[in-house]
């Protein structure tokens, strides 16, 4: 039988039909659990390839060597900031399509799927001029030449094809919007099984080593963005959302996802920028801390890659809902999945402490002299990791909800403002000692890898908290997207 839960409210007139609701004999509304886990189960299995993904390109990284890991760790997020900044408005598309699907306006859902795959494009110029910058950027922070070389080896070409994950996020965000959420699975595992040859025959083979890996990736968004486009312009969906004649620039419907998009992108941006800041900070203060950093939080995305999939799930159900005309639903929703992603987070960061140590040596064994260290630290580092991620899961509920209502903006400023002022300054304050601090001057406590993580727990904590008393307050309700 259906599970479901009680909603003791009167059904409301709709603009269409609700999304995971059921009328139960006593003539109340329920949330249909096992239509809700139809919907997310496929985008929590998507997000759990996309850490496979991280954890391969970490593990080929890995048989380069210690330092070739530390190079990693110290311009992922730099890197994922960028890409985030440049390519946010390919996140609104979901936004927009659930809404527009929700209130059965099927040839706009596909013209917001092109206006994020249009704006991508615009941007490809950004994006070839921030491959530029990535030996500049890093001549800023007081890095070891070898592992700077290796840095920027990576950026370089790796930001020349970061265009096409904009665009894969564009159509990933139409078809999680109308629900095919088992298309987004397709292509996601489509992209890791092209990246694993990809990686080998490049990084080893072809003797491109770090280069190899970010072309590697590049080729494997290719492929991925190929199997979206097929998905798109044929079949069932083509002809139910005419996607083959709504491919024209719609200049206004562009400049709303832009205000939405763009405030997504400096939401994320900023929260990874400043971990990218601290990551920085540790790998100025040695390989060993940088590699054991890069290491578990590729460990700690098998916690939060499946809590993602089950938020954007619920970006489609409440962006469906208020598409519809129900904000008391979406409301609920919203709430149900916040609470789910929670728990997820929880029980999954308990599972993170036992497994852990187990996997550790598999990412760090490429036998030099720092791989043993590396893995000390890691260990230590485990326990702050696990200690925010019932945070983290509030903070993903509450701010994929907030997107699907369009409500951006506050939380982007709030996110801002909370890694540059809290957070990056107290990992400073944390992280370096008297003599390597950037700014001197400050108290420093000098504990390193393990100051930063102290530092990274403190800031989602509170993320997290703003977040949800930002979803509680109801103020997403006066939002209208498509008002003119």
């Amino acid at each position: 039988m259906t599970q479901a839960f009680e909603v003791p409210v009167a059904e409301p007139a709709a603009r269409g039909p609700l999304p995971v609701a059921r009328i139960g004999p006593d003539g109340r509304r329920h949330i249909d659990l096992r239509a809700l886990l139809h919907l997310a189960a496929p985008l929590m299995l998507t997000n759990a390839i996309q850490a496979a993904l991280n954890l391969t390109d970490t593990w080929f990284i890995g048989r380069l060597s210690t330092e070739a890991v530390a190079a990693i760790g110290t311009i992922y997020w730099l890197m994922t900031a960028v890409i985030l900044a440049l390519g946010g408005v390919g996140l609104a598309v979901q936004t927009f399509v659930s809404q527009a699907d929700g209130a059965g306006r099927r040839v706009r859902a596909a013209q917001s799927a092109w206006g994020g795959v249009w704006a991508a494009a615009v941007c490809i110029p950004l994006f070839w001029l921030a491959s530029v910058m990535g030996a500049p950027l890093l001549a800023l922070f007081d890095l070891q030449a070898s592992t700077a070389a290796l840095a920027v080896e990576y950026w370089e070409p790796r930001m020349q094809g970061a265009v096409l994950g904009a665009i894969t996020w564009a159509f990933l965000g139409f078809f999680n919007g109308i629900g095919a959420t088992r298309v987004t699975l397709w292509v996601t595992a489509v992209t890791l099984v092209a990246n694993v040859p990809a990686n080998q025959y490049l990084m080893f083979d072809a003797g491109l080593g770090m280069a190899g890996a970010a072309w590697g990736t590049n080729i494997a968004q290719g492929c991925g963005v190929l199997v979206a486009l097929g998905f798109f312009l044929a079949g069932p969906i083509a002809k139910r959302y005419r996607t083959r004649i709504a491919w024209r620039p719609q200049p206004a419907l562009i400049v709303k996802q832009l205000s939405v998009g763009l405030p997504i992108g400096v939401m994320y941006g900023a929260d990874v920028l400043g971990v990218a800041l601290m990551q920085l900070m540790v790998t100025q203060v040695g390989n060993a801390g940088a590699a054991a950093t890069q290491v578990v939080m590729m460990l700690t995305s098998i916690a939060y890659m499946p809590t993602l999939g089950l938020a954007s799930a619920g970006t489609t159900v409440v962006g469906q809902a208020i598409g519809a005309g129900d904000p008391d639903w979406a409301a609920r929703l919203g709430n149900f999945v916040i609470r789910c992603c929670a728990g997820l987070m929880f029980g999954v960061a308990l599972m993170l402490l036992v497994f852990a140590p187990w996997l550790l040596p598999t990412f760090v064994g490429s036998g030099d002299g720092d791989s043993a260290e590396a893995i000390r630290i890691a260990l230590i580092l485990l326990w702050p990791a696990a200690a925010y991620q019932l945070f983290d899961g509030l903070y993903f509920g509450s701010s994929f909800a907030l997107r699907a209502a369009g409500d951006t903006s506050v939380p982007a400023v709030a996110s801002l403002l909370l890694s540059w002022v809290v957070f990056v300054p107290l990992a400073h304050t944390l992280v370096f000692d008297e003599q390597s601090a950037w700014l001197p001057g400050l108290p420093q406590a000098g504990l390193g890898a393990l100051g930063g993580w102290l530092a990274l727990t403190a800031y989602v904590v509170v993320l997290g908290g703003v977040m949800f008393l930002r979803w509680r307050s109801g103020r997403w309700r006066r939002i209208n997207l498509w008002a003119r």
